[in-house]
């Protein structure tokens, strides 16, 4: 079973900053596999932010650019998105998300508000 544990989100304004966490139970063989952050505002579908690979090669929402950075700790089985500069428009929940074994996992995610 592979469980997927989001922290970090929270209240924030606009230019501001926050670091999100995604803790990866040892289900999941996880130095092999990619990682993505995904969020979803209200009335909205929800939307890629960013993934990394098991290389580290990453991409990003062309929203997101320049201003948030995903990166993997194997060691420690985490996956990060810091994300810089927030707009109002980055409200939304964040979810951390995998593929395995033709299965996608998500977390419970974590609530993101950008606002004064």
């Amino acid at each position: 079973q592979v469980q997927l544990v989001e922290s970090g989100g929270g209240l924030v304004q606009p230019g501001g900053s926050l670091r999100l966490s995604c803790a990866v139970s040892s289900g999941l063989p996880f130095r092999f596999y990619g990682m993505k952050w995904y969020r979803q505002a209200p009335g909205k579908e929800r939307e890629l932010v960013a993934g990394i690979t098991s290389a580290g090669n990453t991409n990003y929402a062309d929203s997101v650019k320049g201003r948030f950075t995903i990166s993997r700790d194997n060691a420690k089985r985490m996956v990060y998105l810091q994300m810089n500069s927030l707009k109002p428009e980055d409200t939304a929940v964040y979810y951390c998300n995998t593929r395995w074994q033709n299965l996608d996992y998500w977390g419970q995610g974590t609530q993101v508000t950008v606002s004064y």
